[in-house]
């Protein structure tokens, strides 16, 4: 199969977050980096899972799916079989065991779990800050953020810190510019708040020609000269070593999903010693 052609659906009857979580961890086990993630969310009536299917079997997409309605949930499966369309079910296979171990029918409510609760409320609120927060903005900021993300341009500052949001966290992130001082404030905050990125400069520099081929703009100046990039990395990891206790990822290989694990891993490191030290 054409990895950069790869297509999976990902259907739900509520949003769909869950399912294309599971997706992407999956993902992450196989080298197939073109694969094209598409999410279906709220597909509640047989119409609605009909035409999904139509256009699976139409790109060839697997089906991953998050259906709670049993009658919806055969009708996805049966149509799929009869179009060839390889499915996947993620809960329906958990319900009936559950439903085996407590010895009662499920509820079958779409989109039971997301209930406006504190988390969510949470994730809100993280999000909008970190939105807020990006790209240095408001340096002010960086006081009240959980994480504070530094690097110099293109090393997944933004997704990174967008993911995390949606789990809850307020992220700012402060780029890092060839020669300068990284502002005052990041010096001041208590080790484990701020984390810095770096990545292999030859990965950096073909982002960063893409970057500007997507952009429709003339590959000229530093931002996109091969020595200067190669500079730009080695000045940062100088940096980072001579001025700061901040942990360093090297995100060259990893995933948005394991940068953000990474550092939630190291935060519970740091905290878990500041507080066996107290």
């Amino acid at each position: 199969m054409n990895t950069e052609s790869s297509v999976i659906f990902v259907l739900s009857d509520s949003t769909g977050n869950t399912a294309e979580k599971v997706v992407r961890a999956a993902l992450l086990q196989f080298d197939h980096p073109g694969t094209r993630v598409q999410i279906w969310p709220r597909i509640r009536t047989i119409g609605e899972a009909s035409e999904v299917v139509t256009l699976a079997a139409h790109q060839r997409a697997m089906v991953v799916h998050t259906l709670v309605n049993a009658e919806l949930r055969e009708f996805l499966v049966g149509m799929a079989a009869r179009a060839e369309v390889r499915t996947v079910d993620l809960l329906g296979t958990l319900l009936e065991a559950m439903s085996e171990f407590f010895e009662e029918r499920p509820r079958q409510l779409p989109g039971a779990v997301y209930k406006l609760d504190e988390n969510y409320f949470r994730r809100v609120e993280a999000m909008e800050f970190s939105v807020k927060a990006d790209d240095g903005q408001f340096p002010s900021m960086v006081d009240r953020a959980d994480i504070v993300l530094t690097g110099v341009s293109r090393t997944s500052k933004t997704p990174v810190s967008a993911y995390l949001a949606g789990q809850g966290y307020k992220v700012a992130n402060v780029p890092l510019v060839y020669g300068i001082e990284p502002p005052a404030a990041l010096f001041s905050l208590p080790h484990g708040r701020v984390f810095a990125l770096t990545i292999n400069p030859d990965k950096l520099y073909d982002i960063r020609q893409r970057r500007l081929e997507y952009l429709g703009a003339p590959a000229v100046g530093d931002y996109a000269d091969r020595d200067k990039v190669f500079e730009e990395v080695r000045w940062a990891l100088s940096l980072f070593r001579r001025r700061t206790r901040w942990p360093v990822i090297d995100v060259t290989n990893l995933a948005v999903e394991e940068t953000a694990a990474e550092i939630l891993k190291r935060r519970s490191i740091i905290e878990a010693g500041l507080r066996d030290s107290s």
